[in-house]
């Protein structure tokens, strides 16, 4: 058995998915397949399912700021990634945190729009993120189409994933990763660390998949929670996702979830 005590940790501040595809319960799953022992506090909860999300329920600023200083008054994780944020004052509250209780490897996933086109993140926490949170984050992994949002610029060619990826590493965080989107033969993410370039692809799978951002990132702060560093933490979490693709599975009428 692994030792508890000598167990690395991460911690995931996302929102609650009902049907088990993404958010704390994909986060947990990943952190727990990569031998890292899992916590969670919710920022939201949803109505949704593998067809649709009906609705994002921000948790109210004092639960959220209770549920942080109980846990890390206690453990400090190796660690952490975030989901859904919904407004500017949980924004606000998690970045106290981490500068109260100095928390490193940060992974910011902005999930701005879910996958079925439902709005996830308000403007004046977009600001938020960008003014306060990036500087304090190790990897942000926006898709295309939040990239685009944090930029406030279109994003549709080759030449302008790589000015946006500029863009957003001047924001203050150490490394981007703008995820798919732009390759129609390969699931190809950009890497940017201010010096470095790094293309990571994998095979285009057939299908629509739900939470496969939660898995990447969840599975990059697995990844530097362990001790590995950034480009490293990122190819390791792209062949996770992979694997969990190809392992998943259809519970519902919709999206397959991952097998993490």
């Amino acid at each position: 058995m692994v030792d508890l005590v000598k167990m690395k940790s991460a911690l995931t501040v996302a929102g609650l998915d009902p049907c088990g595809g993404a958010g704390i319960a994909a986060d947990l799953k990943v952190f727990r397949s990569l031998n890292v022992h899992g916590m969670a506090v919710a920022s939201s909860l949803t109505a949704q399912n593998t067809l649709a999300v009906a609705g994002v329920y921000g948790v109210d600023g004092a639960i959220f700021e209770r549920q942080l200083t109980v846990l890390l008054d206690d453990i400090i994780p190796d660690a952490l990634k975030t989901g859904v944020l919904c407004n500017a004052e949980l924004v606000a509250i998690l970045v106290g945190m981490i500068n109260k209780y100095n928390l490193k490897n940060l992974v910011v996933d902005p999930v701005a729009v879910s996958s079925s086109g439902k709005e996830m993140l308000d403007v004046e926490a977009v600001a938020v993120i960008k003014r306060d949170l990036l500087p304090l984050t190790k990897v942000f992994t926006p898709n295309i189409f939040e990239a685009a949002l944090f930029c406030g610029s279109t994003v549709e060619t080759e030449a302008d994933i790589m000015e946006v990826t500029k863009s957003l590493h001047a924001m203050g965080c150490a490394a981007v990763v703008i995820t798919g989107g732009h390759l129609r033969h390969a699931a190809a993410d950009t890497y940017y660390d201010g010096t470095n370039f790094i293309k990571i692809e994998t095979p285009l799978y057939d299908g629509s998949y739900h939470g496969t951002g939660c898995v990447f990132s969840a599975a990059i702060a697995a990844n530097l929670a362990l001790g590995h560093n950034c480009p490293d933490a990122v190819k390791m979490a792209k062949k996770t996702v992979e694997a969990a693709i190809k392992g998943a599975y259809r519970i519902g009428k919709g999206m397959r979830v991952l097998r993490a």
